[in-house]
């Protein structure tokens, strides 16, 4: 008769390194390198350091967005207004700076206060009111955006910004780093430790998981929901800051289509539309795989409409592979305990 305790040691946990291997984030660098392999061949002068700090630039205002979008969506939210905001959050920055005569960098402060508290009439509509966020935010998309349009009539663009505001979006730091990057740097850099390394950050999964959950396990969930829209909103002024130091301009029409962007780089990263599951450097990934697609089209001198076209294929794509190497790992991990069980039962 075999000794199951003997055997029972042939219960083995699966390997750190074929996880990782089988990680979705495995997934998306593998595509990232599949995209710098492709855009290198077709090209000019892509792998070179000028153009690396490009695709950083570009990244910069879309990376923003994508970061908070992070925790709005880890609480089983969506937030389809960011576009909108920072079109609206430009405006009244030129208007402060050139109608009031404010400076710019005063401007620059009541522009985040005005995007915070923008983000918290969200708040208020999804926690008080208990409104469906999908709803709540598409309303303001349109609210805002039309507030832009109202204040400008569509045509009327703030330029002639000061040079030293400009170079937030345009200059280098020691003549290399564009000036815009420490800002993303630092902000990814908190995203990262709210979510991943403090209590407060870590129950936006609880409430993504389950709201009455979450309550039951003592969690404020309204505080914390209206806290994410609230940064969503201060995060949204702040990338339209950097947008008009970038173009030198302040348009009513600023960041349009930017909320669907940042929303695909969240879920390409591997953070669940339902809320629960994700992780900042994930939608890091997310980001440099659409960044990455972006700037390759652009040197290989591709139309602009393949863009989207490819983003939308490549998010397909991402998501069935996902899908696939659950099953697949699922199916393995089945296969194993049958022979390990097969091996510790009594033999007659």
């Amino acid at each position: 008769m075999t000794n199951p305790i003997a055997n029972s040691a042939t219960f083995k946990t699966t390997p750190k390194w074929k996880k990782a291997f089988f990680s979705f984030e495995a997934l998306l660098v593998v595509v990232l390198v599949v995209e710098i392999i492709i855009f290198n061949s077709t090209g000019t002068n892509f792998t070179t350091r000028d153009n690396l700090f490009e695709i950083l630039r570009f990244s910069v205002v879309l990376g923003l967005l994508a970061l908070v979008m992070t925790p709005v969506i880890l609480t089983g939210g969506i937030d389809l207004s960011v576009g909108s905001l920072l079109g609206l959050s430009a405006i009244v920055f030129g208007k402060l700076w050139r109608d009031a005569g404010m400076d710019p960098w005063l401007a620059a402060i009541c522009t985040l206060v005005f995007g915070a508290v923008a983000g918290g009439l969200n708040a208020v509509l999804i926690t008080r009111l208990r409104l469906p966020p999908l709803i709540v935010t598409l309303g303001s998309f349109s609210l805002f955006r039309g507030l832009a349009e109202a204040l400008t009539r569509g045509v009327d663009n703030v330029t002639g910004f000061p040079e030293s505001f400009l170079f937030l979006g345009q200059g280098y730091l020691f003549g290399v780093i564009p000036a815009q990057l420490p800002i993303f740097i630092l902000v990814a850099v908190g995203v990262w430790l709210l979510v991943h390394q403090t209590t407060f950050g870590r129950s936006f999964r609880a409430i993504g998981f389950s709201p009455e959950g979450a309550r039951y396990a003592g969690i404020p969930v309204e505080r914390r929901v209206a806290f994410v829209y609230i940064l969503s909103g201060f995060m949204a002024a702040l990338a339209a800051l950097v947008y008009v130091a970038h173009y030198g301009q302040a348009k009513a029409d600023a960041g349009s289509g930017y909320e669907l962007l940042a929303i695909t780089a969240v879920v390409l990263g591997g953070t669940s539309i339902f809320g629960g599951i994700g992780s900042v450097h994930g939608t890091l990934l997310g980001l440099a795989v659409l960044a990455v697609l972006r700037r390759g089209l652009t040197l290989s001198d591709q139309p602009a409409e393949l863009g989207s076209i490819l983003t939308g294929g490549l998010l397909l794509a991402v998501l069935a592979g996902e899908v696939l190497l659950k099953k697949f790992s699922s199916r393995r991990a089945r296969v194993k305990t049958n022979a390990q069980v097969s091996q510790i039962t009594p033999t007659t």
